[in-house]
């Protein structure tokens, strides 16, 4: 029988016994060690790893049989080691915290049936393989979930449809629901952290963040903030500052999930660095009420996202406002014979046009009230304010002959424009419109009305050209370091 060892960097993990294919002997033996490094292979005196499911910076995962069960059941063994060279004291308050989150776990996974069972977690100190000092590791032993990671199923299968991502986001809400309840934030969710079972097709939330975190919340003397457990390109600014993690952290995470399901490609690629913002939904058709939900979980600012899994549901689920329809009139035929004039009852009722209530305005606060601007209007506003400007120059400096107050006066013009593009007061055709009017204008100014047209042309022509070249590129250069970086 093979057992793997688990022993970080050992150069020859496989190890054969052939003793162990014997059944009485595999119940019966007492350990066995790798051949090797040394290392304890029998983990518990009861897990025999097979071979290795992933690893990260925190540890590894590893499939592992339970001798002691009566089918050789098989289970997931993931190992953590402590960060960092921790004195005796420290290395008593990484125990603790193990243990109190190892409780942590087993209350969520006993109580949900999408959470993996916890069935052991210890501690073991190993001989050293390189140096004489002893290895201190963390274990952790949970079910085994036959399954594929919805990682796995997008480079399988592609891009996932509307229908498909609501029924991922409905399903991790649900779970995450029962789990912030209990004051638990998941820390790392991600789609190779969310697998599908096989037989049932149920979703599971994998790897807890909690656990990792204590390989180094001792090293610090405790673990009431985030210390660095997430996954780039998955986690929310207060997360990536080290700050405190909310429910809305998660919400965050599960957001970029789906929109990487979505359109099929990585974090990095649908978020926009120039300016701050998630552009994802260019590239998909979304219906208009789940994308809007989905920007709103990708707030840069907790406070501004859904507070809760259950706000997030109760979106999803509320009815998508219609226009009203305009009441019909009935149409009264009147009677063949005449008959008395009778006044109708004062009871009945009479058709009200309904109103709506109006839609909530979210507005992130790094962008304007209507949104980003794209690469042509950004080179557009840029050749409109260099031409305004050239345009002010000539004028305000035959107007005006006191050189500081003439500064002043345009660049405070130059600044109000690009406040009127900022918040779309002025866009699209407005900025043609303004543009000759403003020229027209220049014309009728006694010291300028002798002058040659082109004279007067040819500076807002050379600023707008300016303008534009400058813009394009620094934004190339914002673009290149963003993608380097």
């Amino acid at each position: 029988m093979k057992i793997f060892c688990t022993r970080p960097g050992c150069s020859r993990p496989n190890n054969d016994f052939a003793d162990l294919d014997n059944h009485q002997t595999l119940k019966t033996v007492q350990q066995k060690y790798c051949t090797t490094c040394g290392m304890t292979l029998i983990l518990d005196g009861r897990y025999l790893p097979q071979r290795l499911l992933g690893q990260g910076g925190f540890g590894a995962a590893f499939l592992a049989f339970d001798r002691r069960s009566p089918g050789m059941r098989e289970c997931v063994v993931k190992q953590f080691q402590p960060a960092g060279d921790l004195s005796p004291q420290q290395m008593e308050l990484a125990l603790s915290l193990f243990e109190r989150e190892a409780v942590v776990l087993d209350n969520l996974g006993r109580k949900h049936p999408a959470i993996p069972d916890l069935l052991a977690y210890f501690p073991l100190e190993a001989s050293g393989w390189k140096s004489k000092k002893s290895e201190q590791y963390f274990y952790l032993v949970q079910e085994f979930i036959d399954g594929q990671n919805l990682e796995e199923e997008l480079a399988q299968k592609g891009q996932f449809s509307e229908p498909e991502v609501l029924e991922v986001l409905k399903g991790i809400l649900k779970i995450l629901k029962f789990v912030h309840e209990h004051e638990v934030i998941h820390r790392d969710i991600k789609p190779s952290n969310i697998m599908r079972d096989r037989t049932s097709g149920r979703l599971f939330l994998l790897d807890f963040g909690a656990v990792k975190q204590v390989t180094q919340a001792a090293a610090s003397g405790g673990a009431g903030r985030s210390t660095g457990i997430y996954s780039m390109g998955f986690a929310p600014p207060e997360q990536m500052a080290g700050r405190s993690v909310f429910p809305s952290t998660d919400l965050y995470a599960l957001a970029v999930t789906c929109i990487m399901l979505f359109t099929g490609k990585p974090p990095q690629e649908l978020f926009d660095s120039y300016t701050n913002q998630w552009d994802w939904r260019k590239y998909v058709q979304v219906s208009n009420h789940l994308g809007d939900v989905l920007d709103k979980m990708l707030l840069p600012t907790p406070s501004d996202r859904y507070a809760s899994a259950e706000q997030v549901l109760g979106a999803l689920d509320a009815p998508i406002p219609q226009k009203p329809t305009q009441p019909v009139n009935p149409t009264i035929i009147p009677p063949p014979n005449p008959q008395p004039t009778v006044n109708p009852p004062s009871n009945l009722p009479v058709p009200v046009q309904p109103t709506l209530p109006p839609s909530p305005v979210n507005v992130s606060p790094i962008t304007s009230q209507s949104g980003q601007f794209s690469t042509l209007e950004v080179l557009t506003g840029a050749a409109f304010t260099g031409f305004e400007g050239g345009l002010l120059l000539v004028a305000i400096g035959n107007l005006i002959k006191v050189p500081a107050v003439s500064t002043l006066l345009w660049l405070g013009i130059l600044a109000g424009l690009f406040f009127a593009q900022n918040r779309r007061i002025i866009e699209k055709y407005d900025l043609l419109i303004i543009a000759v009017i403003s020229l027209a204008i220049v014309f009728f100014i006694p010291p300028l009305r002798g002058n040659p047209a082109s004279q007067i042309i040819l500076v807002p022509m050379f600023g707008a050209l300016c303008a534009t070249a400058v813009t394009a590129l620094f934004r190339l250069v914002y673009k290149f370091l963003s993608d380097i970086l």
